[in-house]
């Protein structure tokens, strides 16, 4: 057992426990038993903090069903191993050296020392910004459903778009609040944190702390911390304007808002997005340009540690900045005056390729599949599964139970990782020690 099978199965096993709690009769609305690819894609989809649905989540699934899925988003985004770290915790084991491995490979950083502050720090954040985003929500939903419906309406939303899930109860998810400052502010707001990671947070809260306590020793802060703020913001910026600029005279979409509701959708958009999964608008009846903006905002995602998918807007940034030398005439990648290291260019570029070679194979499948559907519907539904963001089109129930059961796969390479997965396949590498000649080829 390798650390990368140890959480690929983690996820796996979460993943088959809520496929038999919700096939169970309490877990639907009308009181029988769930079908099973019904509740598979469901299970994969809340622990892979996706959001794709092929049956209406407040309509088809009973109190008990939308709790299970409510824990499984929680246990899918904050990860299994961070779950798992946090149980060993409260019942006072230490960490063995597999363990700290295991949290340093979920997490994608040397954290070898402070491993259990790490992860109550994790738990905390996380009830904080849920808790608080709760009351913020709470007179919205409670003005429009009653009181009982309307806190756990934004109980679960709070759970949802925190760890970047995109599941709703409502028929239209959140359409009818796209004029609302209220959702228009809490929900982004819990998108952006939960997908910045955990590291850029504790970092902005330490750095807070001094400037409170007011320390007179400078805090400088990470390579990761200016990467990930810096690019997050970028993308969010230009995907409120692309939004802007390409679905202003949509009547579907932004056409028949006023000027304050379709700068709100534009910004909604641009940060849902990115591995999110809610929708203000009918992302059916976006034009094409708008799709293929959505495509590259949902390929690009969230960041390392976060709770949302994608290539991270690390991998975005070191590949742009490898393109920049090799334009510039440099033989090393430069970020804030830091050079990346090379093992770190090579991982980046193999997670681009192998991510997009993922969702090229499983859009050719699907296409044969159903190939009666649009060639965009489909890429569109394959690289939101893969990037775990949960927008769709409108064609996930259309689809056949054979392609429902390859999106739920890709959903689960996703989440764990293109090159974690692989990994877990072939087992870890063996060091060697030859050296080959180099020798040059022609490239581009």
């Amino acid at each position: 057992m390798t650390i990368a099978r140890t959480i690929c199965l983690g996820f796996l096993a979460v993943i088959v426990i809520g496929t038999l709690l919700l096939t169970m009769p309490f877990a639907t609305s009308n009181g029988e038993w769930n079908d099973p690819i019904v509740a598979l894609f469901t299970s994969t989809s809340a622990v892979c903090v996706t959001g794709l649905v092929v049956v209406d989540t407040g309509s088809y699934f009973s109190f008990w069903g939308q709790l299970i899925i409510a824990l499984l988003i929680e246990i899918g985004g904050l990860g299994y191993m961070t779950i798992t770290t946090f149980l060993i915790l409260l019942i006072g084991r230490k960490f063995d050296l597999k363990q700290k491995f295991a949290i340093q490979e979920s997490f994608d950083r040397p954290f070898l020392q402070g491993s259990s502050n790490l992860i109550r720090s994790i738990i905390a954040t996380t009830l904080l910004f849920e808790i608080t985003a709760i009351f913020l929500m709470l007179p919205i939903f409670t003005k429009d459903f009653g009181l009982s419906q309307g806190l756990w309406f934004a109980i679960f939303h709070s759970i949802s778009a925190w760890n970047n899930a995109g599941f709703g109860l409502l028929p239209d998810n959140l359409i009818q609040y796209a004029s609302s400052w209220t959702i228009n502010l809490v929900i982004p707001g819990l998108i952006i944190f939960g997908g910045i990671g955990y590291q850029v947070i504790i970092e902005m809260y330490i750095w807070l702390l001094n400037r409170i306590q007011k320390r007179k020793e400078k805090f400088c802060f990470s390579l990761n911390f200016k990467v990930v703020t810096s690019t997050t913001l970028i993308l969010l910026i230009l995907g409120t304007i692309g939004f802007w600029l390409i679905e202003f005279d949509n009547q579907n979409t932004l056409g028949n808002l006023d000027i304050q509701g379709r700068f709100l959708t534009a910004w909604f958009q641009s940060v849902t997005t990115r591995t999110a999964g809610f929708n203000s608008i009918d992302i059916g009846k976006m034009t094409t340009a708008g799709l293929f903006l959505t495509i590259g905002l949902m390929f690009v995602g969230a960041s390392p540690s976060g709770t949302g998918g994608g290539i991270k807007t690390t991998t975005l940034r070191i590949l742009f900045n490898c393109t920049r030398s090799v334009l510039e005439g440099k033989d090393e990648v430069i970020l804030y005056q830091r050079e990346v290291p090379y093992p770190l260019i090579l991982k980046a570029v193999a997670v681009v390729f192998g991510s997009a070679a993922s969702i090229v194979f499983i859009t050719i499948i699907i296409s044969s599949i159903d190939g009666s559907i649009d060639l965009i519907a489909i890429l569109f539904e394959v690289v939101s599964a893969f990037a775990t963001v949960g927008l769709s089109t409108g064609i996930t129930a259309s689809l056949s139970k054979l392609s429902q059961l390859m999106l739920i796969m890709t959903m689960y390479a996703g989440r764990v990782g293109i090159l974690l997965l692989i990994a877990a396949i072939i087992g870890d590498p063996r060091p060697t020690t030859l050296n080959y000649p180099e020798e040059n080829l022609l490239v581009g």
